[in-house]
């Protein structure tokens, strides 16, 4: 049994909590624009206020935004150049002063403390040395040797997904039979979950997902799932039960995969907290699911809001790896990062006091056309496309970029070779959710508006 004290210390119980501010320290020079409540989570269930953000750009580039208190106000920046300024200085912006999230709740806010303390101990939440070193050592998972050994894993699964919808087809929940199960499956291969467990990551995601919408329409999910409070209590004391069996168990009888290299990880000589250890894998399953996930719908979805653009890449399949960075652009899965002055600053003209919270919209910023020209308009041959946030920018950039753009890039092939006129039937559903983009279920038709299966290819060909 190894002491406390040799462990390296948590630091969920120094991060700086919201304390309910209402209006900032300085001045404002930019106005309060009204018409879209930015903290609620219901606001966001059309998507991104794509008109809002350009009023943000246009009118208030960096405006002070209000929460329901005891969550603390913030300043929005909506800018490109201006959210790159942030990002790129991290010694002013922290991410781990006052948590990536859009709140932190006081303690005693919440019942699900245990979950709070490990999202504010993951390498997304931290800076500094302890950031670089554990970047680092988890970084082996992600280069290119590693990538080229998981691929024939992902194009397999594909393959076997396109099968089953295509059995439940034509008329099918693309988020549901697809779009949602990809990235579990890459995640958990990558982590080394074992087969037998994967079932029980994906019940957990779900009530995990469903949470938002309870914190901010309890009632509504209440008369949905009466019994969510309780079975989300239980699914959290399951979730880090296994969390603690499973690192135990790769300290012991280390594997090649990606939990052990967490389990083992060291910080100056010393191992990580089990808050760590908790963060770290529960900080992968999210980052990789999400992001992915609505990716991939948000790019099927954008096929068909833009046939010109798809019959460009059905004549040209070298324009795939360009179009999904111009998709990237459109979707921005991610919609902010919060980060915490840690000093009296300013950006765009507006003074920003030490502690004051400042929230990056990357949607806003990548439909900025001050960097991007018709903003608005999918365009697969844009030169500039690669410039977007999506996965952030500095050395908080999506360590599993390659990860996610290899499943984009392998699914979409295989999509466009199988289903040419995969089509979107314009049903979908947005869960209320403020961090990413979240496309519970987008219903398309395998064959087309028309219904019309292409003969030329035959259900169940083997992967190339």
């Amino acid at each position: 049994m190894i002491a406390n004290d040799a462990y390296y210390p948590s630091i969920s119980d120094d991060v700086l909590r919201d304390n309910g501010a209402r209006d900032p320290v300085y001045a404002e020079i930019y106005p309060r624009l009204g018409d879209f409540a930015l903290g609620l989570t219901h606001s966001w269930t059309r998507g991104h206020p794509w008109d809002y953000y350009k009023r943000m750009r246009e009118q208030a580039p960096v405006m002070w935004s209000n929460m329901k208190k005891p969550a603390s106000g913030f300043w929005s920046v909506s800018r490109y150049d201006d959210i790159k300024a942030v990002e790129l200085n991290p010694s002013v912006f922290s991410s781990q002063r006052g948590s990536i999230n859009l709140a932190l709740l006081p303690e005693g806010n919440t019942k699900a403390e245990r979950l709070i303390n490990a999202a504010q101990n993951s390498l997304i939440n931290l800076d500094a040395d302890i950031h670089r070193d554990l970047r680092t050592q988890q970084s082996s998972f992600f280069f290119p040797a590693y990538v080229e050994t998981l691929k024939q894993r992902v194009a397999d699964k594909i393959d076997a997904l396109l099968d089953d919808m295509e059995r439940r087809g034509p008329v099918v929940d693309f988020v549901d039979l697809f779009s949602s199960q990809l990235p579990l499956f890459t995640l958990c291969e990558m982590l080394g979950v074992d087969p037998e467990d994967r079932p029980k990551i994906t019940r957990w995601m779900h009530y995990l997902e469903l949470a938002p919408q309870f914190l901010s329409q309890p009632w509504r999910m209440l008369l949905a799932e009466p019994l969510f409070p309780f079975r989300f209590k239980g699914m959290i004391d399951d979730m880090f039960r296994y969390g603690e069996a499973v690192m135990a168990d790769r300290i012991a009888r280390p594997r090649q995969d990606l939990l052990t290299t967490i389990a083992n990880a060291t910080i100056d000589g010393r191992p990580m907290s089990q808050d760590y250890l908790d963060g770290s894998w529960l900080l992968i399953i999210f980052a990789g699911n999400d992001t992915t996930r609505n990716s991939l719908s948000g790019t099927i979805r954008l096929l068909t809001e833009f046939p010109d653009q798809r019959q460009r890449v059905l004549d040209d399949r070298s324009l795939i790896e360009p179009m999904l960075q111009e998709s990237l652009r459109m979707v921005s899965p991610v919609m902010h990062m919060r980060r915490t002055a840690m000093e009296d600053t300013e950006i765009a003209g507006q003074r920003i006091a030490k502690d004051e919270k400042v929230v990056m919209w990357y949607g806003a910023a990548n439909r900025d056309p001050a960097v991007f020209a018709d903003p608005d308009v999918f365009d697969i041959t844009r030169e500039n496309a690669a410039k977007h946030l999506a996965f952030g920018h500095g050395v908080h950039r999506c360590l599993g970029n390659r990860i996610a753009q290899l499943q984009l890039r392998l699914a979409i092939e295989k999509i466009l070779e199988r289903f040419p006129n995969i089509h979107w039937t314009g049903k979908q559903t947005i869960s209320p959710i403020i961090l990413v983009h979240a496309i519970a279920s987008l219903q398309v038709n395998l064959y087309g508006p028309n219904g019309k299966r292409p003969v030329q290819v035959p259900v169940g060909r083997p992967a190339a």
